[in-house]
């Protein structure tokens, strides 16, 4: 992550980690210079052995640089690609600053654009403010007008927190269906209680979403999915998930065996561990000073990726969902087990119960893709499935077993009085 104004932003969400490390760097202007870029830009490409290279620009806000800078950074990405190498560009922002020649811009470059939403205006509104503490919704909600007249790619950023977690299907069908997002990522806020942005103290702000929470809010929208948008709408744990499934790596580094493939660039050319852990413990190095390659495979950086499975609980190693799992971001390890081993994830409750949900569907869709079929097939099958239920449900008794397996009697199940069929 390339982050070429440092942590300055024209909002000031109230559950934003990286607003306070600017005190990082008392006396930075905070724009990284042209020398720089023309470095990390040069280093980065000599250090990649694969044909296709990423640029992911954030921050803070990066558009904040204006367009002046991202011309110069794709015309030196052009001067020192290889001959057959591909170069992307990401670029996370809030969207306030997102017009018709920015877009013009981002399009003509081919951006992959992150937009940061939300939900509707009240949750979105929560805590997405700007310095004066005013709402941002009308101003990110501008940006898809010019989004769309230039065909911009875009995938949606959603946070969930303690105002929109319990809104699981207002959240996910505002952004499908009035934003028209096919893709999707699902951010948990775990914010802890310090006014530093560091990674210390193990309480956290009433903004975090618990366990149980994140749980249900992924367990709701995953079941709306499965039904009715497989193939139509890609949400990224989900994918994940059905990758994990089928045996393959997740590839999201919070569910990696072992983390530190997401280095961060500041402004001035630190190189830093994590996004997460922007820190003096953390700091590798300056690329001004050693070259970017080296400070990425130094011992510090290895113990920092190793780490995550060296510490891992034993609860965790035999848990059945270690495969997709792993613990998840090492950010959020801040409990103990019943046991008494520290480093179980705050979310571990919320991830087994939505894990256990999505199993036999994952696996439908892992039996389809194994045979060379669509995923989506998995819609099929569960219409299918739920007619029969229906049919059985008609059928039941007052005093019979549900149907649906719960082991109570139908009238105090499905049966009852505004029992959902």
């Amino acid at each position: 992550m390339i982050k070429p104004r440092g942590p300055i932003c024209n909002l000031a969400c109230r559950y934003c980690y990286y607003l306070p490390k600017d005190r990082l760097y008392p006396e930075s202007d905070f724009r990284m210079s042209d020398e720089l870029l023309e470095r990390f830009t040069r280093q980065y490409i000599e250090s990649q052995q694969v044909p296709e290279v990423t640029f992911g620009w954030q921050g803070g806000e990066p558009l904040l640089m204006g367009r002046a800078f991202f011309e110069r950074a794709v015309a030196l990405q052009q001067t020192y690609r290889r001959p057959g190498m591909r170069i992307v560009n990401t670029l996370q922002t809030n969207g306030t600053l997102l017009d018709e020649a920015w877009c013009r811009f981002l399009r003509r470059h081919d951006f992959l654009v992150g937009l940061s939403l939300d939900g509707p205006r009240e949750l979105h509104d929560a805590y997405r403010v700007d310095k004066a503490g005013r709402p941002t919704f009308d101003r990110v909600m501008a940006a898809l007008g010019p989004m769309e007249r230039h065909n911009l790619q875009f995938n949606i950023l959603t946070t969930v927190h303690a105002a929109n977690a319990d809104h699981p299907l207002a959240v996910y069908r505002f952004l499908r269906d009035e934003v028209g997002a096919r893709f999707i990522q699902f951010i948990p806020i775990i914010q802890r209680n310090n006014e530093t942005g560091r990674q210390e103290g193990e309480t956290l702000t009433p903004r975090s979403v618990t366990a149980r929470q994140y749980g249900d809010f992924l367990t709701a929208i995953f079941d709306e999915w499965v039904r009715h948008d497989v193939g139509g709408v890609f949400v990224q744990l989900f994918d994940v998930a059905l990758a994990a499934w089928i045996d393959h790596r997740p590839r999201l580094c919070v569910f990696e065996a072992t983390c530190g493939t997401a280095l961060v660039l500041e402004h001035n050319g630190d190189l830093y561990a994590c996004d997460h852990f922007v820190e003096p413990d953390w700091r590798l190095g300056n690329i001004t000073q050693t070259p970017l390659t080296e400070l990425a495979v130094s011992a510090q950086q290895r113990a920092f990726g190793q780490a995550k499975r060296e510490t891992l609980p034993e609860r965790c190693r035999e848990c059945d969902f270690t495969f997709v799992c792993h613990g998840g971001c090492p950010k959020n390890r801040l409990r103990q087990t019943p046991q008494g081993e520290p480093g179980l994830n705050v979310l571990c409750e919320g991830y087994r119960a939505f894990f256990t949900h999505i199993d036999r569907p994952m696996q439908l869709m892992a039996g389809e893709l194994e045979a060379g079929r669509a995923p989506a097939n998995v819609m099929i099958t569960l219409a299918g499935e739920e007619e029969k239920l229906q049919r059985r449900f008609a059928r039941a008794g007052r005093n019979d077993p549900c149907p649906c397996g719960s082991g109570r009697k139908f009238k105090r199940c499905h049966g009852r009085p505004g029992g959902e069929w």
